[in-house]
């Protein structure tokens, strides 16, 4: 069904969408500024005043733009303190009524420990996640802005996905909580597929293939890193990267979404680590990475047209 789709989606981007990207203009300073205002609640961790400050914020932006909103609560005993938290997945929609309906997620909370600091006495406290955490709800708020305005030809969920870093490392499926929660129950009819953002923020963006996205929807992610190629979106390496655990995984492996990450994991390069650091603060990020991201997003949503819904 999708991969014919996508099938006649490339015939028709090679053919006629060569010059410039597709839709309305992304603003990627406005997609900055939302940003900084989610570092401005402080940390986002679970139990937190910032937590609950921002649950409210994406909340309100999402009743003021989108057609729906769908609201999924859950809980979860994380496995490091063994603290249990109320958490709630974020689901705003827009054409809700279309054959052909795909989706766009992030998570929103933001690490309680950095235990990746080079301080030892800050390694018990959360972190601001200004890229792990803000970078890809900047992106989903912006697109949030564009779709308000210009509806899209199909249907598109912007799911802000609670519960992501509360994970321990080396356990895997102790991350990505909201993930697992949305594909195991899902709120929705089934998307077509999934393309999850995370870490785009970084002022050093690169981002090659993801392992698991390559294996999961190979299809969708040559035609994501031709067509930036085309729209000369240069943070985008056409050369296979590490497999990374993020939520696009549990998306398909509990309810066969094909699904695929957008995600630059070195942070801020291959010589210095901020992830999980009190160091990722926004000036470690760039509104032009969030733009390339989110130039490329944009032009996905309005290259789908009433030809390539037909074809489903």
């Amino acid at each position: 069904m999708k991969l014919n789709i996508l099938l006649i989606l490339i015939i028709f981007s090679c053919s006629i969408q060569t010059c410039g990207g597709n839709g309305p203009t992304f603003d990627q300073d406005r997609s900055f500024e939302y940003l900084v205002k989610q570092c401005d609640f402080g940390p986002r961790n679970p139990g937190s005043d910032g937590y609950e400050a921002c649950k409210q914020f994406i909340i309100d932006e999402s009743e003021n733009h989108a057609d729906d909103v769908v609201l999924q609560p859950f809980t979860y005993t994380e496995q490091k303190d063994h603290q249990t938290y109320d958490l709630v997945n974020i689901i705003a929609r827009f054409n809700t009524e279309s054959d052909v309906q795909i989706m766009i997620g992030a998570h929103w909370d933001t690490r309680p420990w950095a235990e990746e600091d080079l301080d030892k006495f800050k390694r018990r406290t959360p972190i601001v996640g200004a890229n792990d955490g803000a970078s890809g709800v900047a992106v989903l708020l912006e697109l949030m802005q564009v779709m308000s305005k210009n509806a899209p030809p199909v249907g598109v969920n912007i799911v802000f996905l609670d519960g992501e870093d509360l994970g321990v490392p080396g356990i895997n499926e102790s991350f990505g909580q909201g993930a697992h929660y949305f594909a195991k129950h899902l709120p929705i009819p089934k998307p077509d597929e999934a393309i999850i953002v995370d870490m785009v923020g970084d002022a050093q963006l690169t981002l090659p293939m993801e392992r698991y996205s390559y294996n999961q929807n190979r299809e969708l992610v040559k035609w994501l890193w031709n067509r930036a190629h085309e729209l000369d979106l240069s943070a985008f390496q056409s050369k296979i990267g590490y497999a990374i655990y993020d939520d696009h995984v549990p998306l398909y492996q509990h309810a066969g979404i094909p699904s695929i990450d957008i995600i630059d994991f070195k942070y801020p390069n291959s010589y210095a680590n901020y992830w999980h650091t009190h160091s990722d603060l926004p000036e470690n990020c760039s509104a032009e990475s969030l733009g390339q991201v989110g130039i490329l997003l944009t032009d996905y949503i309005y290259s789908f047209s009433e030809e390539t819904e037909g074809g489903s």
